[in-house]
């Protein structure tokens, strides 16, 4: 059972139901935070931006590298673009991308990439359940309690059984009844807020990004981002964050401001303290898995926590880019 279905909880399902496991997704509907993203998959922008090492962008390299099978597998519309970077010191984003393996080529003071992907984040996640079928179900999780042979899982439409547990719950707080250990490891994940607009002005044809804000296609519009407010839970937007955002996107496009119609939408991530996923049996968990906590980049690490989760549900070995993502590690 995944408790959770946002971009981690189904894909983890989803690769779950690929493998013949019978699964069931608890749906608690309301916000979803993997809804208010711009499904960037962006190994090479992301591995360059965090000036991050050599392991992580092969992580990211690795995670992908999965997405066009996995995407074809569940319908999901896979775009490939190229990604642009306009925010100065070109030249040393453009070598750190190269010195981490990935294709960068500098015109003028941007760097281009033609190493990323993007999906349209609503489409994505009701191909999901839609391929997942009666699998997922409406419903908030209230307490668990262990079994024999499982765990028994109170909801507000009734008790379900589970032989294995997988939250998959974002930022939310512990469920009643969990293992001391997994309560006290999900009280530690960071709540980070994040805004972004959209329009259905087409203001850009391929993600462009630059300090403080990018620009992304999305449907007939763009999406405008993003915030990262750690310990922030609120998600009513605001109108002065929406006003730095649009001033930072009008610079990072090289264009005079223009009076868009934007509707702003807030969510909020959960971060480990090493920015990387919770994915895999949880510590102490008799039964219990993670699918958590993704920081920025659950987009790009979906179907590599859906993998490490499913291989550690059916006691395969964990391949080291999914030990790297260990909730034991901490």
């Amino acid at each position: 059972m995944i408790v959770g279905a946002g971009v981690l909880g189904l894909c983890t399902a989803f690769e779950l139901h690929r493998r013949g496991r019978s699964v069931v997704v608890i749906d608690p509907g309301g916000a979803n935070a993997s809804a208010v993203a711009a499904g960037m998959i962006a190994p090479a922008m992301e591995a360059a931006i965090d000036d991050a090492s050599p392991e992580r962008a092969a992580l990211f390299r690795v995670s992908r590298d999965l997405w066009p099978d996995f995407a074809r597998a569940a319908g999901i519309a896979l775009a490939r673009r190229p990604a642009e970077w306009r925010g100065g010191d070109a030249a040393g984003i453009a070598a750190r991308m190269r010195t981490l393996g990935f294709q960068a080529r500098l015109d003028g003071e941007r760097v281009v990439t033609d190493e990323e992907y993007q999906v349209d984040p609503g489409q994505a996640l009701a191909a999901m359940t839609a391929a997942l079928g009666d699998a997922v179900v409406n419903g908030r999780v209230k307490a668990v309690s262990r079994l024999d042979d499982g765990w028994r899982v109170e909801t507000d439409r009734g008790t379900l059984r589970a032989r294995a547990l997988v939250l998959a719950t974002g930022a939310e707080g512990a469920i009643a009844g969990l293992p001391e250990a997994v309560r006290e490891q999900v009280a530690a994940i960071q709540p980070v807020r994040g805004q972004i607009g959209m329009t259905k002005q087409t203001l850009a044809g391929h993600v462009v990004r630059g300090t403080g804000a990018y620009v992304a296609p999305m449907g007939a519009g763009v999406v405008v981002g993003a915030t990262m407010e750690p310990g922030r839970r609120d998600t009513a937007p605001d109108a002065a964050t929406g006003e730095r955002l649009l001033e930072a996107a009008w610079r990072v496009l090289g264009r005079t401001p223009e009076t868009l119609e934007i509707d702003w939408r807030a969510g909020v991530r959960g971060a480990s303290a090493d920015g990387l996923p919770l994915a895999g049996a949880a510590p102490g968990g008799q039964g219990v898995f993670m699918a958590l906590a993704p920081r920025r980049n659950g987009w790009l690490l979906g179907p590599l926590v859906g993998a490490a989760v499913a291989d550690a549900i059916e006691g395969e070995p964990a391949s080291p880019h999914a030990r790297t993502l260990d909730p034991g590690r901490f």
